[in-house]
């Protein structure tokens, strides 16, 4: 599969895809239609997906300028046809979707929205968290519960370390800077956030990131790590309690 990042607004990442085995080209999340429409163009490439992650309209927002324009099908959660216009494709926990050759598995991962689903292409080694799952963080709350999206962490933490993860928001650079303040002995931590310091610095994406990666520095998905814990003076406690005061902290950062 073939990806491209558009960046969107002041932080947002568009994602084009294209299978080269069939020609299908896709679009993750298009919050904002005519910079896709001027990259589909550019490559003279006609859209046939549209997948959504979510309703926010930072991730909506060129649904329905896109599918005029080419009639491509949108994509998204079942749990939110009546907030994401134009959908045709509902889909929920466990389902599939065809896109060219490859296959794509959704997962329903509650927690920023309640209604949020994430794609995930194991052919490629490839996820679209959307703003369940950031680089070295999580999305806020804004739905669902702490006990939620931990659930859904953990869900999307069960998959292969060699996945690459492609998340809603170039939120790496703040996020990398909570991260230290919640685990400051752990060393590989220290050296991403370095690197990821000196990528911004050079105006570089930090998208995507490594599930491996993820799964031994961003705190979130570490809520039941007794490193973590003990740094946090809850060893022992309960992951939910300890990912809610996690997401508390960084809701105060």
């Amino acid at each position: 599969m073939d990806i491209h990042l558009i960046p969107a607004f002041a932080d947002n990442y568009i994602y084009l895809l294209r299978d080269p085995a069939s020609g299908a080209v896709g679009v993750v999340d298009p919050g904002d239609a005519q910079p896709v429409l001027a990259e589909l163009e550019r490559r003279n490439w006609t859209l046939t997906h549209i997948f959504n992650t979510h309703h926010h309209n930072d991730h909506i927002g060129g649904n329905h300028a896109l599918k005029a324009r080419y009639g491509a099908d949108v994509i998204g959660p079942r749990a939110d046809v009546a907030r994401i216009p134009d959908m045709e494709t509902c889909l929920g926990e466990g389902e599939t979707i065809s896109f060219g050759s490859l296959t794509a598995h959704v997962f329903f991962v509650p927690g920023h929205t309640s209604g949020h689903i994430a794609f995930w292409f194991p052919e490629a080694k490839v996820l679209f968290s959307g703003d369940t799952l950031f680089a070295l963080g999580c999305g806020r709350l804004f739905e669902g519960t702490p006990a939620q999206m931990w659930a859904s962490l953990v869900k999307l933490r069960g998959l292969p370390d060699d996945t690459r993860v492609y998340c809603g928001h170039e939120y790496t650079l703040s996020n990398a800077r909570f991260a230290v303040t919640v685990e400051p002995g752990n060393a590989a931590l220290k050296a991403r956030a370095a690197e990821i310091s000196a990528q911004r610095e050079r105006e570089e994406p930090t998208i995507p990131s490594i599930l491996g990666v993820e799964k031994a520095t961003n705190p979130f998905l570490r809520a039941d790590a007794p490193e973590v814990q003990s740094a946090l003076g809850m060893a022992g406690a309960d992951p939910v309690a300890v990912f809610a005061e996690i997401r508390g902290r960084k809701d105060r950062f």
